[in-house]
């Protein structure tokens, strides 16, 4: 069963209610259409009534598909606002602010997962990253004893060329900028876990270099050599190797040549990348010239998911995040 096969099928298994905050893109709605109609979530959308409404009916799917919620007529909106006022009348904002906020999408939909009357949220098909992000950690905040939140690519090499196949993490992509080495030892742990709760299978992790074993001195070796050593005291059963470059943690062949006494043998199949500009040109590389399927960025280290999407998504692109997003509400409630 092809990777991708599994999270949807995962998702059918059990099927969690996800709040999309960007309800009036037509994307957006092409996608709840299809979550609910091969039975992967129950979704809200979160917008203007009539506009959704109107496109609904453009798609010739009838209004109780789906799930609308508008911030400014909502049943729930008086209780999400007051909940955000409990949450950041420490911050300075009162109840007034409190009720501006949650008319803004990304905060309510972020609230109904907070408040319960959701398990998930999706969006950034049209907010910014930080936009999303920001929403998310405010109102959902992090995971008990988690003390950075980061996100990943979910790799998917499905295609005929692919000599390798499968589903590999690429960490962080999209959020922390120059992680040090406990903040990179934090990724390296998160990736693996949502490595093993998304693929099914053990998570091995390279913390990859322009360095293999010391082939080169440098400070920024020095760190990945650090966060390695900090990630597997953190958690000794993490079978994790570095630093090592790229091909070195992918190919068996090159793993031998250079790196023969490593525990990944060439089989990482999760790759913690230095800082953001290694890992988002990696990914993007991986995409373009390599036809890897990109997924993400998937946000890790929150109390209750919410995922971020690019602004040139499709609605497939986003009916498989909603899918990533319900298996990880799953994991969460375990």
């Amino acid at each position: 069963m092809k990777p991708l096969e599994r999270i949807l099928l995962a998702a059918k298994t059990a099927p969690r209610h996800i709040v999309l905050s960007e309800g009036e893109d037509p994307r957006v709605i092409e996608a709840a259409l299809r979550s609910v109609r091969e039975n992967v979530a129950e979704v809200t959308l979160v917008g203007r009534r009539a506009i959704i409404k109107q496109t609904l009916t453009a798609m010739g799917a009838p209004d109780e598909t789906v799930r609308i919620e508008d911030p400014r007529t909502s049943a729930l909106s008086s209780r999400l606002a007051a909940a955000y006022h409990q949450l950041r009348r420490t911050k300075g904002v009162d109840a007034t602010a409190a009720a501006a906020a949650v008319r803004l999408p990304l905060v309510f939909a972020a609230m109904m997962v907070r408040t319960g009357e959701a398990d998930g949220t999706v969006g950034g098909a049209v907010a910014t990253t930080a936009d999303t992000v920001r929403a998310a950690l405010q109102c959902i905040g992090r995971a008990p004893g988690i003390g950075l939140v980061s996100s990943f690519f979910l790799m998917m090499l499905c295609q005929p060329h692919h000599v390798k196949k499968g589903a590999f993490v690429f960490a962080d992509c999209g959020l922390v900028v120059d992680p040090d080495a406990a903040a990179l030892a934090d990724i390296a742990r998160m990736s693996a876990y949502s490595y093993e709760a998304l693929a099914g299978c053990a998570a091995k992790v390279a913390m990859l270099s322009f360095s293999t074993n010391g082939s080169a001195a440098h400070e920024r070796v020095s760190k990945v050599i650090e966060a390695t050593r900090l990630a597997h005291a953190a958690d000794p059963d993490l079978v994790i190797d570095g630093e090592l470059q790229f091909d070195t943690a992918f190919v068996e062949a090159v793993s031998v040549a250079k790196a023969p006494n490593s525990a990944l043998h060439g089989e990482a199949n999760v790759f913690v990348f230095p800082n953001l500009d290694a890992a988002n040109i990696g990914y993007k590389i991986a995409q373009r010239i390599g036809g890897a399927e990109a997924i993400g960025p998937i946000l890790q280290g929150l109390a209750k998911p919410a995922n971020d999407l690019s602004r040139g998504c499709t609605a497939e692109d986003i009916f498989h995040m909603i899918a990533v997003t319900v298996v990880q509400a799953g994991q969460a409630s375990v």
